[in-house]
């Protein structure tokens, strides 16, 4: 098949016939008028795939190479967003430009154009940009409202491609809210907090899952302090002086002990309240792992990450947490959280489209 490139680099097919197969075979571009006009992507891709000859006005043949020149000159970009298109189409799927938020819409395999709805929105990025979390909510919660499955295809520097599925879950659990009838006395000594009442070991470790049993006593985190006394289930005091310690005292000697604590603190509450058993996630480079019930009956579910809305970090860094919790059959999760005491979560997810 023979096109024509226009101006912008996007390229004409005038002959109806050549311009109906091309379309039949991958629904490549838009037909208008008799014509099928192809964008820059799809051109490059059909000629590099020998099933196109692009002809300047003058009639010279146009290489690929020459064709990707003009394209990347006229879209930053351009590389990256080719190199997710040809994989895509390279796995058989039917991949078309979309409307903002995201740049590709891909019907599932199989599928008719302007009759199958398309499965998934396609968000290429390059590894060397940043991870940014409120622009990648924008683009869940947008993709949920449609009804589509959201991936972000991320590009490394070998030009290898990593899929994510990209999910805005609820996490809830079943074990059932701590209640004791009347405060326990807890040590608070530097940055952990000890409890020694036998009863209080008893309800709080055993039948609740919080701290950790060492002999007769029951050692928990600032953060569990903070959450039970908050509750009034504990009754906090100095571990030297004896002297009682309100929560707001704590929980400045926690904010110093830890600057995540503000954003740990509320993530921690909002999971114990919905019912899951929430442990530190210190041994596989998370904040939490969050049980749905009893650990003793049930393996952690999440690896959770509490941070703010405006949280970035490098690819790598992501892409390393989300393999290690798909490592140890875990979920990650990021949680954030919200105004009025809520807490939003987004999962990443690699998998193999």
């Amino acid at each position: 098949m023979t096109g024509r490139l226009e101006a912008g680099a996007t390229v004409h097919l005038e002959d109806p016939v050549e311009a109906g197969t091309v379309y039949a075979r991958g629904y490549f571009g838009t037909i208008r008028e008799g014509r099928l006009e192809l964008d820059r992507l799809e051109a490059a891709y059909l000629v590099e795939m020998e099933r196109l000859t692009v002809t300047a006005p003058s009639g010279r043949v146009v290489s690929w190479s020459e064709l990707f020149r003009r394209a990347a000159r006229s879209e930053d970009g351009f590389g990256i967003r080719y190199l997710v298109y040809r994989d895509l189409r390279q796995r058989g799927y039917v991949v078309r430009a979309s409307p903002p938020p995201a740049t590709f819409a891909v019907l599932p395999r199989g599928g008719t154009l302007h009759k199958t709805p398309s499965r998934y929105w396609v968000e290429p990025m390059s590894e060397r940009r940043p991870f940014e979390l409120a622009r990648i909510r924008e683009l869940a919660s947008r993709s949920k409202g449609a009804r589509k499955n959201l991936l972000l295809a991320v590009v490394d520097e070998e030009s290898d491609l990593t899929y994510y599925a990209v999910r805005l879950p609820t996490p809830t659990g079943t074990q059932s809210p701590v209640t004791a009838p009347a405060p326990y006395e807890a040590l608070v000594n530097e940055d952990r907090v000890l409890l020694l009442d036998a009863e209080g070991v008893e309800r709080l470790g055993k039948a609740s899952s919080f701290g950790s049993r060492i002999g007769h006593r029951l050692e928990l985190s600032v953060l569990e302090a903070a959450y039970l006394a908050s509750r009034r289930i504990l009754e906090l005091r100095e571990v030297r002086s004896h002297r009682r310690i309100d929560l707001e005292r704590l929980e400045r000697h926690a904010r110093k002990l830890d600057p995540h604590y503000p954003e740990r603190r509320e993530v921690y509450g909002w999971l114990r309240d919905h019912g899951l058993v929430v442990k530190t996630g210190f041994k596989y480079g998370s904040h939490f792992r969050a049980y749905p019930r009893d650990p003793e009956h049930a393996h952690a579910r999440y690896l959770i990450q509490a941070v703010r809305p405006d949280f970035s970090a490098p690819w790598p860094v992501v892409s390393g947490a989300v393999r290690l919790a798909q490592g140890v059959r875990k979920e990650h999760l990021f949680a954030i959280p919200e105004e009025g005491g809520s807490v939003s979560f987004l999962s990443l997810e690699r998998i193999r489209p």
